[in-house]
């Protein structure tokens, strides 16, 4: 007994067609989901962890359409794509504490100040002011010393 082939791929089965559009169609939205986190995110670590994203969602694809054809070149084109994926990511994370260490921010804008001397500075936007005020923290009572009653001792429970 044959298996119904399908009329496009004669290799294939018409029952994978409904797996290769539903592929196809998560690895659109990972790509797009990615692409819309480079577009929008200025702060650096969401822009190389969109930019990975993007690329999983062509592994995803290119998986997809390897399956479909019944050919093994797509699974191994997604390994060379998750290596050098993790040589991206190895180098930006160089790159990402490279712009902190030197400027204090994950702000896509202060790349701008690691450039040399001699080239002209353009800016899309100006960076975001610094938070000037130190956040403050509440402070535990020393050891032995009641803390002083706010009124919330009346809220609290005699017995559980």
């Amino acid at each position: 007994m044959m298996l119904p082939t399908c009329p496009i791929c004669p290799i294939v089965a018409a029952g994978s067609i409904p797996l290769l559009h539903n592929a196809l169609i998560v690895g659109a939205i990972l790509f797009a989901l990615g692409l819309v986190g480079i577009l929008t995110r200025r702060n650096l670590i969401v822009m190389f962890l969109s930019a990975e994203l993007m690329l999983q969602g062509i592994s995803v694809s290119l998986v997809a359409w390897s399956r479909y054809h019944g050919d093994w070149g797509g699974h191994v084109l997604v390994i060379f794509v998750l290596t050098v994926a993790a040589c991206e990511a190895a180098v930006a994370l160089v790159f990402v504490l490279q712009a902190f260490a030197r400027t204090g921010r994950l702000d896509a804008a202060a790349w701008q100040s690691l450039r040399d001397e001699s080239l002209s500075r353009t800016v899309d936007r100006e960076l975001p002011a610094s938070d000037a005020t130190p956040a403050s923290w509440p402070r535990l009572s020393p050891a032995g010393v009641l803390p002083a009653g706010g009124g919330e001792d009346n809220q609290q429970r005699e017995h559980i």
